[in-house]
């Protein structure tokens, strides 16, 4: 049985924190604000994945409140949620996504996020696909106040029981 995920995330920006994208560290002024390291990509990549699984999003499983979650690395929730993915007999079929973003240019990076995302899945990264653009200076991502990241994911089930 094939299923299907999508998932939307949106953190704002702001001063005095790193920017993630993709779990790379990418040189900016601004990073995105959020209980972990506000990853919006793995956010949306994660919402995507759990929606396959039939479960609720990232937040009923990582919660904002829960201080285990503050500041960790985005790509460590990925893992569990690749864990998940193990005990239900799934495989993950693959992946795209998209950063809605008007700074900083992400194409110098894509390679390396492609290559962090499918470390924490434990997928070929040639079943990643990552891509952005901008908002055309239009609302909230155009004024750089935030960004926003859509994923879409198609999964395999061995077993049509074991989804759940």
């Amino acid at each position: 049985m094939y299923k299907v995920g999508i998932g939307y995330d949106v953190h704002q920006l702001v001063e005095g924190r790193k920017l993630y994208l993709g779990g790379v560290e990418i040189a900016h002024t601004h990073g995105l604000s959020g209980h972990s390291d506000a990853d919006v990509l793995i956010h949306a990549i994660s919402d995507a994945l759990l929606g396959a699984l039939g479960e609720p999003d990232i937040g009923h499983f990582f919660p904002n409140t829960d201080p285990r979650w503050k500041d960790v690395r985005s790509t460590l929730l990925l893992q569990e949620i690749a864990g998940m993915f193990r005990a239900r007999g799934a495989r993950i079929v693959n992946v795209d996504s998209s950063l809605i973003i008007e700074e900083p240019k992400i194409a110098p990076h894509i390679k390396a996020m492609k290559q962090e995302i499918a470390n924490a899945l434990n997928v070929n990264p040639q079943v990643i696909g990552v891509k952005a653009t901008t908002n055309e200076k239009v609302g909230f991502v155009g004024r750089k106040e935030g960004i926003a990241a859509m994923a879409v994911v198609s999964v395999k089930f061995a077993d049509s029981s074991a989804h759940g």
